[in-house]
Formats: C-alpha cells, structure tokens, sequence
C-alpha cells in the first residue's frame, strides 16, 4: 500500500524572484519629525572630516523626510557634476527609506533593471537614510568620488548624529 506524502508547510518558492509575497512591506519605515538644520550640519561636518581625512573631494547633502534639501556643502575642487548626485543620492534615500546601495545591487546583481525607470531611483552608493528611534528624520548623500568611497562618508556623517 502506498504511503500518503504529507503536505510541507512552506509554500514552493515562486519560479520568479519578483513574484514572491513579503509578508510585510519592505522598508515600511514610519517618519517621524524631518531633521533640523543643526544636526544635518553636524552630519555634514562629520562626513567632510572623513572625507578630509582620505584626501577625497566630495559633496554632501541633507535632505529632510520630505526629501526636500536642508544643508549641502561642496569641498574645495569636488567634481560639479558630484552636486546634483549629492543630492539625489540624500533625496532618494528619505524618498524611499532605503540606502541607494539597494537600487545599485538590485540592478547590478539581480537584473531589476525596471529599477532605472523609476522616478527618483539612483542606483549608486552614497545615499543612506537618517533613521532615528525606528523613525525617518532624513537622508544623507555624499558624491564626488567611486561608489565605495561615497558610501564610507555617508556612513561618517550618519555615525556623527545617530
């Protein structure tokens, strides 16, 4: 007689990556209370001083939860076309609550290229979110030098303030 196979708990995983159901939204960051000019200032400072301290020439934004620009700073030499990616990197952070690393990642390694056509989307590190007590208070953005680098001078200036 044959044995019944039992039903497994977990559903197969889907034959498309994008067709699997999160159980929760991603990144559902709640906002809380944009960041104030002090403190995006004292993040700004913080992500020069590392950058200094390397030798890179960068720019730095801060925008608020909103997206919308509080303080920028451009070193002496940064690249000019490095401050409108400042601050789309700090804008499409607060946007959309996430470091700009995830649309680098989701295009370069797993082909979500539909990612580029997005409104606001930077696929390039350098853009980290300002998450303060669970809540968003803003997003950072450094440009001016390779990806890598970008990125260790947000992650400067977010230690500086949270």
């Amino acid at each position: 007689m044959p044995q019944k196979k039992e039903a497994s708990a977990a559903a197969p995983a889907p034959a498309k990556p994008l067709d699997a159901v999160p159980e929760k939204i991603p990144f559902d960051v709640p906002y809380g209370p944009p960041i104030a000019l002090p403190r995006a200032l004292a993040a700004i400072r913080a992500a020069l001083a590392e950058a200094e301290k390397r030798g890179w020439k960068m720019n730095v934004a801060v925008a608020d939860s909103g997206g919308h620009l509080v303080a920028f700073e451009r070193m002496d030499g940064a690249m000019l076309a490095s401050i409108e990616i400042a601050l789309h990197k700090a804008r499409a952070a607060a946007l959309f609550r996430r470091e700009t690393k995830f649309f680098e990642d989701a295009i370069q390694l797993h082909q979500m290229n539909y990612l580029a056509t997005l409104d606001g989307v930077i696929a390039s590190r350098g853009g980290i979110p300002l998450i303060e007590h669970g809540k968003l208070i803003g997003g950072i953005g450094c440009s001016g030098g390779t990806d890598s680098q970008d990125e260790i001078v947000a992650q400067a200036g977010v230690a500086a303030i949270l």
